[in-house]
């Protein structure tokens, strides 16, 4: 009797002990089931809650919402740079990119000089696939704070380039071609160099459709891509960040050990310093379309972390009750295009009357009175030490319209005491979606987001 409840105990015993084993078998630890393979980081250069207001009201009405909105965890966001209490978009890419502060004007660097590892070399140090996607050049501050070190983001635009090659960044595309076009004594430029170094080279719509190479430099336009407002005007061959965006996801996403993708929505941030209440609608929705298919594509696989944010708010756009909708909506150029129109007169370098009436009839259905023409013509002329000299007139035009509607916008001469070109300090939103999402909530600053992505993956980013 005894030998046989021995026997019943010893099976029932191994039963128990086969069955936890299967059963523990499979199980995840909670830093697995937490680290999501893939990383896609969304940026809207210059989206406040003002641009987003804007774009939703104009898109979708009171009632409506932006697909951003939607995600289930966000936080609000502090933006300030190592100097100033308003960053401009080096030091506050670089924060999103490096986790620390820097001075104004620096790319991936601390203020004593140090490079710094941005959390894409850091994926890339851990064997996965990297990309820079943007409608800006592929060099502008939010891209290069990924991939490059500089002193000066304005002086350095070709030394950027050059890195981003000895980086080894699997997918660039955007904007930026000029830069990568001076030859060396040997008479090769960047673009040769990518190639013998094994990338594709892409400069259209097409071409982009058609590669299926795992390395690519795409540059289609020879510095920003052109705004939304614009492109049936232009009739333009560039492709739009979605496109590019769905090419990029598609090819990182074949590698089994995962990628970080930067993905930035880059011209909300000219279309504010512009004031053009129009572009910034078109810009954010675009980008709100992107953001849309990256959670969608990863709520499919449920293996990615999507987070969107900001790198700093631009020209402390508001949604005014006053602000005339309808009107602004039927723009049809932006402010940058209707500059190009301008006639100038012959004997000097201010335009003729007849040139700036027909811009703003055409395309803003603006009917000048003689204080707005004085206006126009009073603050286009370029002063010593003015910042941004080549976009004043697109920024005039682009003023003149908003207040000719009652949108809410800084004004010129505050704009002009700025170092930023119209830079707040006003705080930002970032969205979450995914593995590691639940992370992102309550109030931050702009160096916890690259932080959190990596405490996320098991990586440490210095700080």
């Amino acid at each position: 009797m005894k030998k046989l409840l021995l026997v019943f105990l010893s099976i029932s015993l191994g039963f128990i002990l086969s069955v936890q084993t299967v059963v523990d078998k499979p199980a995840l630890s909670k830093e697995q089931k937490d680290k999501p393979k893939n990383v896609i980081l969304l940026i809207g250069d210059g989206m406040g809650i003002g641009q987003m207001e804007i774009a939703r009201l104009f898109e979708h009405g009171v009632k409506g919402k932006l697909f951003i909105e939607t995600l289930p965890f966000t936080a609000i966001v502090h933006t300030s740079s190592s100097n100033n209490r308003v960053t401009d978009s080096a030091a506050g890419g670089t924060a999103l990119a490096i986790g620390q502060k820097t001075n104004n004007g620096m790319i991936g660097i601390t203020p004593n000089g140090k490079n710094q590892d941005s959390i894409l070399d850091i994926f890339q140090k851990d064997g996965k696939r990297t990309a820079v996607i943007t409608t800006n050049s592929v060099t502008d501050a939010t891209p290069a704070s990924f991939t490059a070190s500089v002193n000066n983001r304005w002086a350095d635009q070709e030394e950027i380039a050059k890195q981003q090659l000895s980086n080894k960044v699997d997918i660039i595309m955007g904007g930026g071609k000029k830069y990568f076009t001076r030859k060396d004594k040997r008479g090769v430029d960047l673009i040769d160099a990518f190639k013998n170094s094994g990338y594709s080279y892409i400069s259209t719509v097409d071409q982009l459709e058609k590669t299926n190479s795992n390395k690519i430099l795409g540059l289609f336009g020879d510095a920003h891509l052109n705004f939304q407002l614009d492109k049936n005007l232009l009739k333009t061959t560039e492709p739009t960040l979605q496109e590019m965006t769905k090419k990029a996801l598609d090819i990182l996403s074949k590698d089994e050990e995962g990628f970080f993708a930067m993905i930035e929505g880059g011209r909300i941030d000219h279309a504010s310093h512009a004031s053009d209440i129009t572009g910034i609608w078109k810009e954010t929705i675009a980008f709100d379309e992107v953001v849309k298919y990256c959670v969608e594509w990863a709520n499919k696989r449920k293996d990615t972390l999507v987070v969107v944010a900001a790198d700093h708010e631009t020209m402390g756009v508001s949604a005014t009750e006053a602000m005339d909708i309808n009107a602004l909506k039927n723009i049809s150029a932006s402010p940058h295009y209707m500059a190009q129109q301008l006639i100038k007169k012959k004997t000097s370098n201010s335009y003729t009357e007849k040139s700036i009436r027909k811009v703003f009839k055409d395309y803003a259905a603006i009917d000048l009175t003689k204080e707005e023409l004085t206006k126009f013509q009073t603050n286009i002329m370029k002063k010593k030490g003015q910042i941004y000299q080549d976009q004043q007139v697109d920024w005039k035009i682009g003023n003149i319209i908003a207040n000719h509607y009652y949108a809410g916008i800084v004004q010129p001469q505050i704009q002009q005491l700025s170092d930023t070109g119209g830079h707040t300090s006003n705080m930002i939103v970032v969205f979450a979606d995914g593995i590691g999402a639940e992370e992102f909530h309550g109030v931050l600053d702009n160096i916890d987001i690259p932080q959190k992505i990596a405490s996320i993956m098991g990586y440490t980013l210095a700080n």
